[in-house]
Parts: C-alpha cells; structure tokens; sequence
C-alpha cells in the first residue's frame, strides 16, 4: 500500500538525505527500517572520518514561497513558509508518551524543509521509481537542509519547550502535540547549527570518484 501524508514526506526525505551523505563522502550510509533495533528515534546511521553518527530525519513542508503553490489544496507538500522549527514533544497524547525530542538516541537532527509543487499521489509513484527517475522528477521547488546538534537541542528544549504553542498533529495515525519554535529562537540559542542550504538539485548528478 501507498504511504501518503506526513509518513510519506518523511520516507522521500530519509531518501534524498541518505543521497546527499552519499555524495558528501559518508561511509556506510543506510537508513534505518522502521522495525530495526535503531527505530528509536534514528532514521540514518552513516560514519565520517571513521565515527559512527546517528540522524533524525524531521521533514517540514512549510517552506513554500510561491502564492498560486501555496493556495492549490492539491499540493499537500507545499505549504507556506513559517520561518520556524517543529519540534515532537509528545508522540501520543492519550498515553502521553514523550516524542522523539526525549526519546531519540540520535546525534544530530536533519531538519530538512522542502516545498514540492507536485500532488501526493505524484509524490508516491516517484518514490517507488528508480533514482534516475526519483532525483530528475520530483518536483522539489524550494529545500533547506540544517543540521542540528541533538544533545545541545534537547538541553535547550527542555527549558524552554513550554513558551511555545503547543499544536496538534497526527503522526503515524496517532495524535501528537508538537512546539512550534521561531527559527531565529531556537538558532540563536542552539549551538552548533549547521545551515546546509538545498540539497535535492544536486542529487541527480553522478557522484564523483
């Protein structure tokens, strides 16, 4: 069965950002099954410069520019540019189970915005399709990829999570509630942020040898 919705946009983002370690000169790349031993919080494991490192994969589609995009209802991944970080606090609200923010063993967060002016359903035939398919055709209008350090994150988070709005989505078929966090907030005070810029229109390209 097809993926759709926010499980969908985290699939193709898991997807391109396991290309880009590729063509970074990572070793080792592979993202992690949803029922592997790194499920918890891990969506790649990779090692550079012969360390292991471990990345959470939060794929956000509120990054979109164009204002005819933004209003086609059609385009699910294509969202108005918010100019802040979503940040899963808790993962279930009627068990209240904590989110990946506390749960997640990774080292760093990929928090990778990206706009695509493409309907879901276009979205997921792409992403069964090859990578000369999937890195030429997807209609990836707008992408920013910023690395963040986890551990500073999570220290920062836990302080300061209850001044933001908490909004509610469904993630996974379940209710989560997740901080909304103005860029300029959480860059300002996060250490060690790492603003990669886009990535996806390189991907196509061969990787050097």
């Amino acid at each position: 069965m097809s993926l759709a919705g926010g499980k969908l946009l985290h699939e193709v983002a898991v997807r391109t950002l396991v290309r880009y370690l590729e063509h970074s000169g990572a070793d080792d790349v592979r993202a992690s099954p949803d029922d592997g031993p790194l499920a918890e919080g891990v969506d790649i494991v990779y090692a550079t410069g012969g360390v292991p490192l471990r990345a959470k994969v939060k794929a956000d589609p509120y990054f979109g520019t164009d204002p005819g995009l933004i209003a086609d209802r059609s385009l699910g991944f294509y969202r108005a540019d918010t100019q802040s970080y979503a940040l899963e606090a808790l993962s279930d609200t009627t068990t209240r189970e904590p989110g990946w923010m506390q749960r997640s063993d990774a080292d760093e967060l990929y928090y990778y915005r990206l706009a695509i002016a493409q309907p879901e359903s276009d979205v997921a035939a792409l992403l069964y399709g090859p990578d000369e398919v999937f890195f030429a055709e997807l209609a990836v209008e707008r992408d920013e990829l910023r690395i963040v350090p986890m551990l500073a994150l999570r220290a920062w988070f836990a302080q300061a999570y209850d001044r933001y709005m908490p909004r509610p989505v469904i993630a996974t078929g379940r209710p989560a509630w997740y901080r909304i966090i103005p860029s300029a907030d959480l860059d300002h005070n996060v250490p060690g942020i790492r603003v990669i810029g886009p990535v996806y229109r390189h991907l196509g390209e061969s990787r050097a040898e």
